[in-house]
């Protein structure tokens, strides 16, 4: 049966998750995607884009539309790197920083909301597992 497929499951599991990060993470302009590289920069500091994309999973341009977005809204900024102007570095701005800062409880919240399901455990053995699928 189609719902016993990995592929459904997997993309039901996503659907849900994202709806759960939509509604708790309290910007409703902000997706995953982008939430993740905020807080990447947040945690790494300035990175090249080939960098960013490394660190979040991401496909060259599916790393330049996200931080194209974020630029838009003044939460990340690129320059040229000093030592190779043929990358461009990425920096979350004191916006940027600022907003990290205040949705991170929100999105403490969306994780506990999606795992809610399922109890410590299987917590615990659910994100090992996807951590070997990954």
């Amino acid at each position: 049966m189609p719902s016993d497929h990995i592929n459904h499951r997997l993309r039901r599991a996503h659907q849900r998750a994202n709806a759960v990060f939509q509604d708790a993470i309290g910007d409703s302009a902000l997706t995953a995607t982008q939430w993740s590289v905020l807080v990447t920069l947040s945690q790494q500091g300035s990175l090249s884009q080939n960098q960013l994309g490394r660190f979040t999973s991401m496909d060259p341009a599916t790393t330049q539309g996200v931080i194209v977005r974020l630029a838009e809204r003044t939460l990340v900024e690129r320059r040229p790197d000093l030592r190779d102007r043929r990358r461009t570095c990425v920096t979350l701005t004191a916006q940027g920083q600022a907003l990290v800062q205040r949705l991170l409880p929100n999105a403490v919240e969306a994780h506990a909301r999606i795992l809610s399901p399922l109890t410590p455990d299987e917590q615990a053995q659910f994100l090992g597992l996807l951590a070997r699928l990954a």
